[in-house]
């Protein structure tokens, strides 16, 4: 939802602040934020202290945090939130068959996520089994900026969309390739644009290079995006593009025709 239509919403007899406030205090914790004080939330989410804390207290009693010393974190009973959301929208399901092929062809990993803020956030991932330094999985989220999914789904965005975006953008520096100018990243993401697919190398984690192409509805609209992922040391930036790149975009097509067609029958 925009930013104009949900302050159209706030002002609507349907909204209920607390339960805005409480999914704001849930997604402070992350993998950088694991555990945090009641002056942490506060700062993260812009809730006043005493709010903060009768919201993480709450959370307590229902069994989705715990309290250790006043430190606060997250309990495995979250994990139900994200479980309703897989069990009752299975939708990506669809694109699994498509990721395995691509993962077959090519030993990489292949991810697919969709634009939530500022963030990418992943919702179906086929990965081989070989380590990575960061953790991904469906519910993780990354910056968009810093990223090849986030750039293609960044770059369809419309033009009033992306001022926006970048207007409220904060660069923040993850490796020396991370781009730190607004007008560069507005550059590239015309680029990915124009040609469809984009790529980017190391910036947001030191030896991981990726490229991701787009999957559309049945209006052409870009929905959500799809990359292969590697290790820098082990896949050149050629064989990424000659050789994995017409596999992935070919999938992503064969993932929006699939996607199409269950959404006509279901109409």
């Amino acid at each position: 939802m925009s930013t104009e239509k949900l302050d159209n919403f706030k002002e609507s007899g349907d909204y209920i602040q607390s339960l805005d406030r409480g999914l704001q205090v849930i997604q402070a914790f992350s993998q950088n934020n694991k555990t945090l004080t009641i002056s942490d939330v506060s700062k993260i989410t812009g809730l006043s202290r005493p709010t903060a804390r009768r919201i993480l207290l709450t959370l307590e009693h229902l069994g989705f945090a715990e309290a250790n010393n006043g430190l606060f974190s997250l309990t495995a009973r979250t994990l139900s939130l994200g479980y309703a959301y897989l069990s009752s929208n299975n939708k990506w399901s669809i694109a699994h068959p498509f990721m395995r092929d691509f993962v077959h062809k090519t030993g990489e990993s292949c991810s697919i996520s969709i634009l939530d803020g500022t963030d990418i956030i992943y919702v179906a991932r086929v990965s081989t089994k070989r380590i990575m330094s960061i953790n991904l999985d469906v519910g993780s989220r990354l910056p968009a900026y810093a990223t090849s999914m986030g750039h293609v789904l960044l770059a369809n965005l419309s033009k009033d969309e992306l001022e926006k975006y970048l207007n409220n953008l904060n660069l923040e520096k993850f490796t020396d390739n991370t781009i730190l100018d607004k007008d560069q990243l507005r550059t590239i993401l015309e680029d990915v644009r124009t040609n469809n697919w984009g790529g980017v190398d190391q910036q947001f984690e030191e030896g991981l290079r990726s490229i991701a192409a787009p999957i559309r509805d049945a209006n052409g609209k870009v929905i959500a995006a799809i990359n292969c992922s590697t290790h820098a040391g082990r896949i050149s930036k050629e064989v990424l593009i000659k050789e994995f790149l017409p596999i992935l975009q070919e999938n992503a097509t064969r993932i929006s025709e699939a996607m199409n067609i269950v959404n006509s029958s279901n109409n």
